[in-house]
């Protein structure tokens, strides 16, 4: 009988171990000096289950974006402190959506991985692609142990930050209502 620790989504450590974990192993805090209405970074991903790569200004064009960055090492292990998150994005999809709010979510692991996740999670929302980080670094997120940091940006449709959310220990991720709240102030404000 296996024992599952509390803080452990698997028992299962293979292909932990790899380039992008080494690459990601020293901590560096996030350090994201963006401020509220200044422009963000573009980028350029592809996605599980959508032939074109996602362009980040083609949907923030198109409507205000929540895009959140997602700690998860392997298909088989997820940050205990996101992997709640994730799920939670996931139930409230609609929800950002009927606000009239893209979401989208990066994370780290590779193609095969990220579709391992993506089915095993029954995601609704698109799961970017970026097992280089190149992403997370432009939005310097920062990185521990293995993987980068999770956080969260909103961005409005002239690609400007409306509010950003990073990683502590207080709070790893912005409650799923504070996300609401910040997408209400944006539609009253537009």
């Amino acid at each position: 009988m296996a024992i599952q620790l509390p803080f452990l989504t698997s028992n299962n450590f293979s292909g932990l171990f790899n380039d992008r974990f080494w690459q990601n192993a020293w901590p560096v805090p996030a350090h994201n000096q963006l401020l509220q209405g200044e422009a963000v970074p573009d980028g350029e991903l592809p996605a599980v289950g959508l032939a074109n790569q996602v362009r980040l200004s083609a949907v923030w064009q198109e409507q205000p974006l929540l895009l959140a960055f997602t700690r998860i090492f392997t298909e088989h292990q997820y940050c205990p402190l996101c992997y709640p998150h994730l799920k939670a994005l996931n139930e409230y999809y609609e929800t950002f959506q009927s606000k009239g709010t893209a979401v989208l979510v990066v994370t780290s692991t590779d193609q095969r991985q990220s579709e391992q996740v993506a089915a095993d999670l029954g995601l609704k929302m698109p799961l970017l692609v970026d097992p280089q980080c190149r992403l997370f670094r432009k939005y310097r997120t920062g990185q521990a142990l293995g993987a980068p940091l999770p956080a969260q940006f909103l961005i409005d449709r002239q690609g400007t930050l409306r509010y950003k959310h990073l990683f502590s220990f207080l709070e790893a991720n912005a409650p799923i209502a504070r996300l609401l709240k910040e997408v209400e102030a944006l539609q009253v404000g537009a």
